[in-house]
């Protein structure tokens, strides 16, 4: 697929869609357009590298690059969270410093299990159950076709119930989290709760005792965080100050709306479990001003939006480049064999200070 074709769909010229393909973490001055050429290069199954250009010519020889699949596990869009979003970005630029390419990408709406006699998937769960029956003949007794020099990278949380079945279709995976799982593939994650914990100590040395929280509360390590570092300063659980969520810029904005015109008391500060939520938070602090209340607010992720809300945003960073980079790297050391163990890596998080909490 050249690039004149993906210029022509985009609207933009073939040196826009050359830079934007050989340099995965280009701006374009066109808010959305470098999202836009990705989009189209991937629906067309341009594969941007030397390699692939090799491969797809079958040239004698050569041999098959690596390729890595993407399974975001908690939304149906990249475009849902800014966080995995920004992850993404430098996932493509590590797999073209490696010389690998990008596979599927795969959500949880894609995936599904058809249950066997026994506790173990007897399908992979792989876009859906038609794709996989015609992928081997029915006589076959598993149905399972391992994808030949193909990898995995899951974003998120991933179901355990749906990781044997992983496991079966992908000789490598690796995991990018905030919430570690129980060593059940090789992982890159910053912890969720030392994060929240890092955040809400912060609140309180500014003085804040009445601090909200906003977001996911289903075995969530953030939520974790927040509740240990009240219990640190013997500050009691107000069920009335939690809000479960899941976690996006909406919901952040309806929540906050509607603590605003609560006539309880209102809360001092606010953590939200990550910035997209914060963000909608703000927004709803600047569209309904209540006199004489500004909460600070504060959250988790330091993505490229948090430094543009007004005021900027007070968050923890999640040193998303590097967990991409290692995330990779443990990705490739387990395909040439030199771990076999499963490993896990942690990364420390670290406080922005900004303008939203006082």
């Amino acid at each position: 697929m050249s690039l004149k074709k993906i210029a022509l769909r985009a609207g933009t010229s073939v040196s826009t869609v050359s830079r934007v393909l050989s340099q995965p973490g280009h701006c374009c001055n066109q808010p959305g357009l470098a999202e836009k050429i990705w989009s189209i290069a991937e629906e067309m199954n341009y594969l941007p590298n030397a390699a692939a250009r090799t491969l797809r010519m079958g040239a004698a020889g050569s041999a098959s690059p690596f390729t890595v699949d993407i399974f975001l596990t908690r939304f149906d869009s990249m475009d849902a969270d800014p966080f995995f979003q920004e992850l993404f970005v430098h996932i493509k630029e590590e797999l073209m410093a490696q010389n690998c390419l990008l596979g599927e990408l795969l959500y949880s709406a894609d995936l599904g299990i058809l249950e066997g006699k026994t506790s173990v998937p007897s399908m992979v769960p792989y876009k859906s159950s038609e794709t996989l029956r015609k992928e081997l003949p029915l006589t076959s007794p598993s149905l399972v076709s391992r994808k030949h020099n193909t990898g995995l990278v899951i974003l998120g949380k991933c179901p355990d119930s749906f990781v044997p079945a992983l496991q079966k279709r992908y000789s490598c995976l690796v995991g990018i989290d905030r919430n570690p799982t129980d060593y059940l593939y090789d992982e890159v994650f910053c912890d969720g709760s030392a994060a929240a914990l890092k955040a809400v100590e912060y609140l309180i040395s500014l003085g804040h005792r009445h601090i909200a929280y906003i977001g996911d509360c289903t075995f969530e390590s953030r939520y974790i965080g927040y509740y240990q570092a009240l219990l640190n300063h013997k500050i009691p659980l107000n069920y009335q100050n939690i809000h479960p969520s899941h976690q996006t810029m909406e919901e952040g904005f309806d929540i906050m709306r509607s603590i605003i015109h609560s006539t309880k008391n209102l809360p001092s500060a606010i953590f939200c479990a990550n910035d997209s939520t914060a963000i909608g938070a703000l927004k709803a602090l600047k569209q309904h001003k209540k006199r004489g209340y500004m909460p600070s607010v504060i959250s988790i992720d330091n993505i490229a939006a948090s430094e543009k809300t007004s005021p900027m945003l007070t968050t923890i960073d999640i040193p998303k480049k590097e967990m991409a980079h290692l995330a990779i790297t443990l990705l490739l050391d387990r395909k040439r064999g030199f771990h076999q163990e499963t490993v896990r890596m942690e990364f420390p998080c670290r406080l922005i200070e900004r303008e939203s909490c006082r």
